[in-house]
C-alpha cells in the first residue's frame, strides 16, 4: 500500500499530550516493555495522583495515562524514574522485544539488544525526526512479535544470526547478532532518506525492497538468502505459570482490556522483580521462586489479574470508546464487560455469522473479537478477529473472512 500523508505526525508522548475527550493523555515509551519495580510504582502513583487512576497498556508494550491534570509534574516524576531519558527522542523509542526471551524458549536472547538500540536511537540527533509510528521489533525466533507490523526488525534464525525484517517481512538479509543493532540504526537513517513524508516503511512504494537495496550498498558484506522467515500475528498470550530455564518461575498475567488499576500496579511493584509489558496488553513477572509465585497468584488473582489461559477476557479487546473518545458512539468497554460477565463471549469453535442493528445485550460473538465505537476500529489487533462495531442503528458483527 502506498500512502501520502498530508497531516503531521501527531503521536502523543509525555511532552506533547493528546487532548482526548476525557482529558489530556500521555503516552510513555517503554523500550522492550521492561520496567523495574520502582518505575512501575512511579507510574502507579502518577496515575493515581495526576490522572484517572489507571495505567493503560498498549499494543506496542508502552503505557498511557489518561486525564492528566499536571503535565509538568508528570514530566518531573518520569524523568526522575528514568522513563523520560530524552526530550528530543521520546516518541521514537518504540521497541517491542519477545517478552519471554532469555527465560522461556526462543533461539536467541534479544533483551540484550534493547539498551544499545534505544541508546543508538537517542544518540543520533537526526533520528529524532522519525515518525512516532515507526516500530522496531526484536524477535528471538519464536515468531511472537515479528508479525506485529514492525517497520525495522530482526528475527532470530539461529543462536548467532538474525533475519532483517523491513515493513514486517523478511528482507532476505542476514546479520550477525553483534552487528544487528547497528544495521537497524542504519536502516532507520535510510528510511528517513526515502520516506518523503510517509510515516511507515510499508507506505513507501516498494519500500522494503528499496530500503534493502540501500542497506546492501552501505554494507556489501551482508549475507543474503532466498529462504524467507514467515511472519504471522499469533494471539498466543503467555499466561499463567511458566518455568524458566534456570528453574525459577515467570508468571504471565492478563489485564482486563489492558486497563491496570494503580492499586493493583502497586501490588505488582511490591513483588520487586523485573516486569515486562507485552504487546498483548498483559504483564510478565519474572525470576520468582516457586513459593513466591504461588503467593503472587493468591494475592493478585482476586484483584482481577488473569492467570487462567482459558479466560474469555483474553479473547477480547476494545477501543477507548466513550467517554475517552468523542468519535465513539457508545461506551463499548462497558458493553463488552457486560458481554463477558453474562457469558456472551463464546469459545472460538462456535460458528459465527454477520448480524446488524443489535442492542448491546443482543451481541453474542465467538472467539477473538474487537469492539469498536465507530468504523475506524482503533486498536484492532492484527490477525483474524471478529469486529463488533457500534453504528447509528446498533452494533454490527463481522466475523473474519474464512
Amino acid at each position: 500500500m502506498v500512502m501520502t500523508r498530508s497531516e503531521p505526525d501527531s503521536c502523543p508522548g509525555v511532552l506533547r499530550l493528546h487532548e482526548a475527550a476525557d482529558g489530556p493523555l500521555a503516552r510513555i515509551r517503554v523500550p522492550g516493555g521492561r520496567l523495574n519495580p520502582e518505575q512501575l510504582q512511579t507510574l502507579a502513583e502518577a496515575a493515581r495522583d495526576l490522572g484517572d487512576g489507571r495505567i493503560e497498556l498498549t499494543s506496542r508494550g508502552n503505557v498511557q495515562l489518561r486525564g492528566m491534570r499536571d503535565a509538568a509534574a508528570l514530566e518531573q516524576r518520569l524523568t526522575a524514574a528514568g522513563l523520560l531519558p530524552s526530550a528530543t527522542h521520546e516518541r521514537v523509542r518504540n521497541i517491542i522485544a519477545s517478552p519471554l526471551s532469555g527465560r522461556v524458549g526462543g533461539i536467541a536472547d534479544v533483551h540484550g539488544l534493547v539498551p544499545p538500540l534505544d541508546a543508538g536511537l537517542r544518540g543520533a540527533p537526526r533520528l529524532a525526526d522519525l515518525p512516532g509510528r515507526v516500530l522496531f521489533t526484536l524477535d528471538d525466533g519464536r515468531g511472537d512479535v515479528s508479525g506485529l507490523g514492525g517497520d525495522i526488525g530482526v528475527h532470530g534464525v539461529d543462536g548467532e544470526n538474525f533475519a532483517l525484517l523491513l515493513g514486517g517481512a523478511d528482507s532476505g538479509l542476514r546479520v550477525p547478532a553483534d552487528a544487528a543493532v547497528q544495521l537497524m540504526l542504519t536502516a532507520a537513517h535510510e528510511f528517513l532518506d526515502l520516506r518523503e513524508g510517509r510515516w511507515r516503511v510499508h507506505e513507501i512504494e516498494d519500500g522494503p525492497r528499496r530500503l534493502a537495496d540501500r542497506l546492501l550498498l552501505a554494507h556489501p558484506g551482508l549475507d543474503t538468502t532466498a529462504t524467507r522467515v514467515e511472519t504471522t500475528a499469533p494471539q498466543d498470550i503467555p499466561i499463567g505459570w511458566l518455568t524458566q530455564g534456570d528453574d525459577l518461575v515467570t508468571l504471565g498475567a492478563g489485564v482486563r482490556l489492558g486497563s491496570l488499576e494503580a492499586r493493583v500496579a502497586e501490588f505488582v511493584a511490591a513483588i520487586e522483580r523485573p516486569i515486562y509489558l507485552t504487546p498483548w496488553r498483559s504483564l510478565i513477572i519474572t525470576d520468582l521462586e516457586e513459593w513466591a509465585a504461588e503467593q503472587v497468584v493468591r494475592v493478585l488473582a482476586p484483584l482481577g489479574l488473569i492467570f487462567d489461559a482459558n479466560s474469555p477476557w483474553l479473547q477480547v479487546s476494545a477501543c477507548a470508546g466513550q467517554p475517552g473518545c468523542a468519535k465513539s458512539l457508545t461506551d463499548v468497554r462497558a458493553d463488552l464487560a457486560e458481554a463477558v460477565e453474562t457469558a456472551r463471549v463464546l469459545p472460538p469453535s462456535t460458528p459465527a455469522f454477520p448480524r446488524d442493528s443489535l442492542l448491546p445485550e443482543e451481541v453474542v460473538a465467538s472467539g477473538r473479537q474487537h469492539w469498536s465505537g465507530c468504523s475506524r476500529h482503533c486498536g484492532r489487533p492484527r490477525g483474524p478477529v471478529t469486529d463488533v462495531t457500534a453504528t447509528p442503528t446498533g452494533y454490527r458483527i463481522d466475523p473474519p473472512e474464512s
